[in-house]
């Protein structure tokens, strides 16, 4: 959704308050595509503070179907977003690039809030993803989910060698 903010920026004290509808049904980047499986409208306060500076606040959540870091079962993640921006709505956008603040998601005087949400999500993408605390992953032969219960593959005997250190950390084995 575009939000206009001509209007905005010729009035200092000016204030609007819009619910935009994030639209997106997947957010992709490197790591791969995973779906939006839910969203909150975007609860956004946009002020200009004078100067034609623009503030920037807003609230909402998204969450997203991202795979289990162990065996893979796709789990629904709920992302918070906590938006806190300020818009310097003089700078060119030349000048925006000059000075490292590539704002995607602003153009000329329209503000594209998928990008913003979407920018926000990523910026808050957790790190370690498991279905439960406990999970067992998959099988490195035949790919089976553990959880489900033993696969049939034949455990292989160990190096006698490592005998004594197998037995070391067997005793101290903390999971």
């Amino acid at each position: 959704m575009q939000i206009h903010l001509f209007d905005l920026t010729s009035t200092e004290g000016k204030s609007i308050h819009v619910t935009p509808e994030f639209e997106k049904k997947s957010i992709s980047f490197q790591l791969g595509e995973y779906p939006v499986l839910d969203k909150e409208p975007v609860d956004l306060v946009i002020t200009n503070t004078g100067n034609k500076i623009l503030e920037l606040v807003g609230t909402g959540s998204v969450t997203v179907g991202i795979p289990c870091d162990r065996c893979l079962t796709e789990v629904p993640v709920k992302i918070p977003l906590q938006i806190q921006r300020k818009l310097d709505m003089k700078l060119t956008e030349e000048e925006r690039i000059n000075d490292l603040d590539e704002n995607s998601y602003l153009t000329g005087t329209d503000l594209d809030v998928d990008q913003l949400v979407y920018l926000e999500v990523i910026m808050n993408w957790p790190l370690k993803i498991l279905c439960k605390e406990d999970c067992k992953g998959i099988c490195s032969r035949c790919g089976k989910n553990l959880n489900d219960g033993l696969c049939e593959c034949r455990e292989e005997p160990k190096d006698p060698r490592m005998a004594a250190i197998s037995d070391i950390f067997s005793k101290f084995k903390e999971v």
